[in-house]
């Protein structure tokens, strides 16, 4: 689920921060600009591990901070596909069940993927898993704030990197294309097979 990524990146130190240790100078810079950022295929970034190697420093006319060349590694989450993760449910929609691990929330597990037959409850708002037993069908609801064990099936990733409008109908259209964000990396989960789904549906009883 989570893995290290070696990175390269040029830090800059303000001069009010030369009275810290430059170890710690460049740890505080990293977080603070990678810690909860999503790296086009690279992942989620959580947080910095360790400093490898430190190039030589420089202080640049105008300017009064240093820039260091800093080779590092950072814990990144990236769950593996077909690696299984337990998660809570966050809501239901025509789209698929939502769910959220706490820490990261754009993962879906489409209509699809879920168990089957199942449907989608328009009043409750929630996704039903049908369970057909000997005794008659039971319907099996996945509601909001249950725990959910899945297997990674897929990753989205999209560059959300700002980009100029090239017209001034790319301009006026800005505001729209704001509430259509789409999140930078997106999960796809399945829980089309047994033992997967809500964790209440296989504990005995």
């Amino acid at each position: 689920m989570f893995v290290l990524v070696e990175m390269v990146d040029t830090v800059r130190i303000p001069p009010w921060q030369f009275e810290q240790k430059l170890n710690d100078s460049i740890t505080e810079e990293l977080n603070k600009k990678l810690a909860n950022k999503v790296v086009y295929n690279v992942g989620l970034c959580i947080c910095l591990y360790d400093i490898t190697k430190l190039e030589d420093s420089y202080i640049f006319p105008g300017d009064g901070a240093s820039h260091t060349k800093v080779h590092f590694r950072y814990v990144v989450f990236r769950p593996f596909l077909d690696e299984i993760l337990i998660g809570k449910i966050k809501g239901c929609s025509q789209e698929g069940v939502h769910v959220s691990l706490g820490f990261f929330d754009d993962i879906v597990i489409p209509p699809e993927s879920l168990q089957q037959p199942g449907k989608f409850d328009e009043t409750e708002q929630v996704w039903v898993w049908e369970y057909e037993t000997d005794e008659g069908a039971h319907d099996l609801y996945m509601d909001i704030g249950e725990e959910i064990r899945f297997r990674v099936v897929d990753e989205n990733f999209i560059d959300t990197s700002p980009t100029g409008p090239s017209s001034a109908e790319a301009s006026c259209s800005s505001a729209e294309e704001v509430h259509k964000k789409e999140a930078p990396y997106t999960l796809v989960g399945s829980i089309s097979e047994p033992g997967l789904g809500l964790l209440s549906w296989w504990t005995n009883s």
